[in-house]
């Protein structure tokens, strides 16, 4: 102590710089305080030259200074650690506290934390309130008491199976199916609630063991949100309630049939165990809230509810709700069964430009001392531009937790992917809001990949066109003229064929090299050009590899055990049923083989030169009357459609290092689910850098955002469209979306198809802040690209 006072008073730099630590405990605590004592020399001359008339009072001055620091180092604004923090943020690698200060404490490592969930309940008697923490993960749901000691507690909660394979051997990571949201109820942190894709489960013994409550009845996945609150039945007694939105059907509430206010209040821990067994809700059946909800124009069906928040009191609840993608709260006249609008007042149109919103992570403030929500602070939310908090119809920023948040971005660069927060305001109240990737848009801006793949504008390029010079030509000479940067070429085609000769002549033992393309000279007459080049490669659909090794790697027919193939019936002339096949024959998406496969295809692509490797067919077949004959011989227990993908993309992943896009169905990323294909945006964003969905207005039913006027309905399909496919990746990737540069003989088309509609999808994809697309027309045909000039917002 001595020698750094001696150091400060003298002007030395020997402790420049330092951090000084003072501790002292009280009572069973130990509290510390830090200060950095960069001051400089000539400052503290000044200092002492005015102030003290000798180097003895500088040394008294210093030493009181330092008394003060450890005095308040008693009260939380100058204490650090998981006790005294100012906010919780929980990040793509753990949970992590930070103080009044800014210093920042790691407090739990070991998955992506999503969500925080608060509870806390009175411990009796003068004995105040016990607080309980839970992390949404995407290991599943981990418990504390303290903020310091966590365990997972996924006792009845479905597993997934992830398949490795390296080196001819194959291993396997169980892992908790991903959660969709964990709530607890809000005045017994006893009883909490979770969501799977396709099944709703609830815990009565703080989230110890689970049991199942099913689904809302569709066939389609899809759960968003979960709830649960003490509400009135059809006799006024109060009983536990069960709410779940589904991302096409709304929400839907399951209510026990007995009295569950002796659960919600219980203290005696049979009662607890006794309802965690779930009994009084089988009898119980989903009932759906439709009224005063908006619905996804000319649908009818609801459009997705993203948050539901439950405050008010014990006795009187209060539910509210927010909308995925649209600017929207509501709160629930329960009596009446009706959803209220309470902000906005007056809502702008749904669907067209500007109509767009997001209304995440509803938080009402919760004063802890009364175990009871502040009616008067209204909710607060997080949009795509902000923090926000709603308050009567008027809604006020929050630039306060901004702030914050951004502040601990730039004090912890390494840290990356901030997602949640607990806020502890001064009037002790608790905030919690997630999503937070959306203040800053696409999350992972600074993965080179992306930046490497982003603004990429060009156009499917079928591997004929790029055989011969001449043909050739005439594409290079759109890409000219029409300002484009990027194409996308077929190396193994829709019939397993491969379209260059590999250097590994294993590669072609396992399919079929067809009317190669010279390869190394196609791609250096594009990279003289600047052009971006993407290699095109049909995963599971894949004709050639099927009938190899007698039907090794095909999906199996269970009736006939030969390679599975769909058709369906239609009426010939005479009125006659007739067996028709579809053009597709599929290998099993579960084979590590065929993973292993076209990973050895894209390692030898990339090598060859390609910028960007681009699976297409990455998916189960959908397509027959027959579907439900399609068997997988190579499905390992434990996994499911959702699994394969991962499992495929983590291994492409691992070995290639170039970025890896991949094409979905228009409506798999239009709607939160995967359902027929393994197509769940959610987890197959983890693995790849682009998102190119297939949008195209002739796919969708022909009424699909056809009102009025109806010819602008493909920049509907486009600007929606993008802007719901960044808030299902949750900002992780690129939407570079696949542009209908084709005729197709439905009805839409036949009155409205022309270069205009073409241009619609184009520009409807620009507004939603998305550079990047590609024509795609299977001939490649491309009279009816736009010219730059005339397109909105022009590049």
């Amino acid at each position: 102590m001595a020698e750094l006072v001696d150091a400060l008073v003298s002007g030395t730099s020997a402790f420049s710089g330092m951090e000084v630590r003072v501790f002292f405990r009280a009572g069973k605590k130990m509290y510390g305080s830090s200060a950095s004592l960069n001051v400089s020399r000539r400052i503290f001359r000044a200092f002492f030259q005015s102030h003290a008339k000798n180097a003895k009072y500088a040394k008294v001055f210093v030493c009181v200074l330092f008394l003060l620091t450890s005095f308040f180092s008693c009260f939380p604004l100058f204490s650090q650690g998981a006790d005294n923090w100012l906010a919780l943020i929980g990040t793509d690698d753990g949970l992590y506290s930070t103080d009044n200060l800014g210093r920042t404490t790691m407090l739990w490592q070991g998955a992506e934390v999503r969500k925080i969930v608060h509870a806390e309940s009175s411990a009796g008697a003068n004995l105040g309130l016990v607080e309980s923490w839970a992390l949404l993960t995407d290991k599943g749901p981990y418990f504390s008491n303290n903020l310091k000691n966590w365990r997972l507690s996924a006792e009845g909660l479905p597993k997934k199976t992830i398949k490795l394979y390296k080196n001819g051997q194959k291993s396997f990571i169980t892992e908790v199916q991903d959660i969709k949201d964990l709530e607890v109820h809000p005045f017994n942190k006893n009883i909490w609630a979770c969501a799977t894709k396709d099944c709703v489960f609830i815990s009565g013994n703080a989230g110890k063991t689970w049991k199942s409550l099913g689904m809302p009845p569709y066939q389609s996945n899809g759960i968003k949100a979960v709830a649960l609150a003490d509400l009135p039945n059809e006799q006024g007694k109060l009983v536990l309630t069960v709410f779940a939105s589904h991302s096409i059907y709304g929400v839907h509430y399951l209510q026990a049939t007995t009295n569950a206010g002796n659960f919600s209040n219980a203290s005696n821990s049979a009662a607890v165990n006794n309802f965690a067994k779930a009994n009084n809700f089988a009898k119980a059946k989903w009932e759906e809230v439709p009224l005063g909800m908006e619905t996804l124009i000319t649908t009818g069906n609801p459009d997705e509810i993203s948050d539901i928040a439950i405050g008010g009191s014990p006795d009187s609840p209060a539910l509210f709700a927010s909308m995925s993608f649209r600017s929207r709260i509501f709160r629930l006249d329960w009596s009446k069964k009706h959803w209220n609008l309470v902000w906005p007042l007056k809502p702008a149109s749904a669907i067209e430009a500007g109509g767009f919103g997001v209304s995440e992570s509803l938080s009402l403030d919760k004063i802890v001392q009364k175990n009871s929500f502040d009616d008067n602070s209204g909710i607060s939310f997080v949009q795509e531009n902000g923090i926000f908090q709603e308050n009567r119809g008027l809604v006020r920023s929050r630039p306060d937790l901004e702030a914050l948040v951004q502040r601990f971005s730039g004090q912890n660069k390494s840290i990356q992917g901030i997602n949640c927060l607990v806020y502890r305001q001064q009037n002790a109240a608790i905030l919690n809001l997630s999503e937070l990737w959306l203040l800053n848009g696409l999350k992972n801006k600074e993965n080179p990949r992306i930046l490497a793949a982003d603004g990429k504008r060009g156009l499917y390029v079928p591997a004929n066109r790029a055989m011969e010079d001449k043909t050739l030509q005439p594409i290079l000479d759109i890409i000219k003229e029409k300002n484009l940067n990027m194409i996308v070429i077929d190396m193994k085609d829709d019939y397993g064929r491969l379209r260059w000769t590999p250097k590994d002549a294993g590669l072609a033992e396992k399919g079929r090299v067809f009317w190669p393309v010279d390869i190394d000279k196609v791609l250096k007459t594009f990279k003289d050009m600047g052009v971006w080049t993407v290699a095109r490669i049909v995963a599971f659909k894949d004709p050639e590899l099927a009938k190899k090794n007698n039907g090794k790697y095909a999906v199996k027919d269970r009736q006939t055990g030969r390679p599975w193939r769909g058709y369906h019936y239609e009426k010939n002339d005479a009125g006659e049923l007739e067996q028709t096949f579809y053009d597709e024959t599929w290998v099993d998406p579960y084979s590590e083989e065929v993973w292993d496969y076209i990973a050895d295809l894209s390692i030898e692509l990339e090598n060859r030169g390609f910028d960007e490797i681009q699976f297409d067919y990455i998916r189960f077949p959908t397509d027959g009357d027959n579907l439900a004959d399609a068997q997988y011989s190579w499905q390992d227990a434990g996994m499911d459609k959702e699994s394969a993908m991962t499992s495929f993309l983590r291994h492409v992943r691992e070995r290639i290092q170039s970025p890896i896009s991949i094409d979905i169905y228009g409506a798999n990323s239009w709607y939160r689910t995967g359902a027929r294909t393994g197509q769940e945006i959610e987890l197959l964003a983890r693995y790849v850098d682009i998102i190119c969905p297939m949008y195209y207005p002739s796919h969708f039913e022909q009424s699909f955002l056809a009102h009025a006027p109806a010819i602008d309905r493909p920049y509907r399909i486009y600007y929606a469209g993008t802007l719901r496919t960044e808030q299902i990746a949750r900002g992780k990737v690129l939407v570079r979306p696949y542009i209908q540069a084709f005729y197709l003989n439905v009805s839409y088309d036949r009155q409205y198809y022309n270069e205009n509609y073409v241009r619609l999808q184009v520009e409807g994809t620009i507004d939603a802040g998305n550079p990047g697309y590609t024509y795609w027309n299977n001939s490649g045909r491309y009279e009816d690209i736009p010219e730059p000039e005339t397109i909105k917002g022009r590049l």
